[in-house]
């Protein structure tokens, strides 16, 4: 059967949140590289260059801060880390290009939290 309108309403939650921290990082100076990057490892929600260096950027909206960092699995944590690698195939330093990973939050008010280098060491 087609998709659910809970369904469809989180999609569209989802997509504008997207929209939202898009918007946060290019307001701070951050060249945009792409939104909804899909490779055969899976997708990347943004992938932004700040300062010569490249940042991915996981998405997650819930009602609250800490939710949405809940909903960060170890499973889309290595889905997230192997496309990031597809994507530097096509940068010029491959994978000597600086970069980092950031999980944005983004709260049921619209407000953004965002965690840098979230998955580094």
């Amino acid at each position: 059967m087609g998709t659910t309108i809970a369904g469809a309403v989180a999609h569209r939650a989802g997509l504008a949140a997207e929209a939202q921290v898009t918007a946060d990082y290019m307001r701070r100076g951050m060249e945009i590289l792409a939104q909804r990057w899909r490779g055969a490892g899976g997708e990347i929600d943004l992938v932004a260059r700040h300062r010569g260096e490249v940042i991915f950027v996981e998405v997650k909206k819930s009602r609250s801060f800490a939710a949405a960092a809940a909903r960060v699995s170890r499973h889309q944590i290595r889905r997230l880390q192997d496309a990031a690698c597809e994507f530097l195939d096509g940068q010029p330093l491959g994978a000597l290009t600086p970069m980092r990973f950031d999980v944005a939050l983004v709260d049921a008010q619209g407000r953004i939290e965002v965690l840098e280098n979230a998955l580094g060491p």
